[in-house]
């Protein structure tokens, strides 16, 4: 009985460090994410560090990757940048490539 506790526990490991990678790489292309938009708008260094800080801030209103396209293609739109909801889920498809990347080439 103990091997099959043991391979229970292996399995709530692996799942838990699954979730933890997965979380650390959409908060990274959230971060990317608002670095892209704050060099369309033009911001300075400043404002791009706050600005992808509050990307990040903002996934966590709500289950999905719909609140993050929401307030990128709301700044966006306000800045007078001219883009449309596929262009932003593009970037978010990018960013997402890369910051797993990172996490990759990291380990």
């Amino acid at each position: 009985m103990t091997t099959f506790d043991d391979r229970e526990k292996a399995f709530e490991n692996m799942f838990a460090h699954d979730q933890e990678m997965q979380f650390r790489i959409q908060a990274r292309r959230n971060r990317l994410l608002g670095e892209w938009a704050a060099a369309k708008m033009g911001l300075t260094p400043e404002e791009t560090d706050a600005y992808a800080k509050a990307v990040v801030q903002a996934d966590f209103e709500e289950a999905g990757d719909e609140d993050v396209i929401r307030k990128l293609l709301g700044d966006m739109t306000q800045a007078g940048i001219e883009i449309d909801e596929a262009g932003v889920r593009a970037a978010l498809d990018e960013q997402q490539v890369i910051a797993r990347r990172m996490f990759i080439e990291a380990q």
